[in-house]
């Protein structure tokens, strides 16, 4: 039995998989239906989640957005997947929350004191999150193809290719893409690029 096992990003579904049906007309394609909301929830809950799914499976391929991608590198790199695509993938988690406590004038020492701080944007600043994330760094070595928008406000050209070269993943820029790819013209780019590289 062959499976791709789709994984969501923030907000999304898990029926968001019935968009790769298509592409991987061959395989079993389903959604991981999660409710982890931090890299070491779903490390505990992405294992348990894809063994089930994929007990009876000889070949798995994993598809995974944005922090979907984050929390799969997280907790399934030692799974059996012959290959990843990644699409908008959260590859420094440590840049972002960073880059976010600079968007809300958030300080290390403010963060430290206060533990939690909300921002305008939506987004809940937590210092556990923040030392989590330094204390266990991404080891990735499954073969992976990577999608990324041009205009990513998550990620920079910089870091997603400075993580492309240290993980040997191939990486495809859309030019003039976003980090959510959701108009017709990047899902018709996103499908073709699928079908190209799979």
């Amino acid at each position: 039995m062959k499976k791709v096992i789709y994984i969501h990003g923030k907000n999304g579904i898990a029926d968001e998989a019935e968009i790769y049906k298509p592409v991987f007309s061959e395989y079993e394609v389903i959604g991981l239906d999660y409710k982890a909301e931090t890299p070491w929830q779903a490390k505990a809950e992405f294992p348990k989640l894809f063994d089930k799914m994929c007990a009876d499976s000889n070949e798995v391929i994993l598809v995974a957005n944005s922090i979907g991608a984050y929390f799969a590198m997280h907790s399934l790199a030692e799974k059996r997947i012959s290959k990843a695509f990644f699409i908008s993938p959260i590859v420094d988690m440590e840049r972002l929350i960073l880059d976010m406590m600079k968007w809300a004038g958030v300080g290390e020492k403010e963060l430290v004191q206060r533990g939690e701080i909300k921002t305008d944007f939506g987004e809940t600043l937590s210092w556990e999150y923040l030392c989590y994330v330094r204390e266990h760094p991404i080891k990735w070595h499954i073969p992976t193809e990577i999608l990324y928008g041009e205009n990513d406000s998550l990620t920079s050209l910089e870091t997603i290719t400075a993580f492309a070269e240290r993980t040997g993943a191939e990486l495809t820029v859309m030019s003039g893409g976003e980090h959510w790819f959701h108009t017709e013209e990047q899902m018709r780019f996103l499908t073709e690029w699928l079908a190209k590289r799979r």
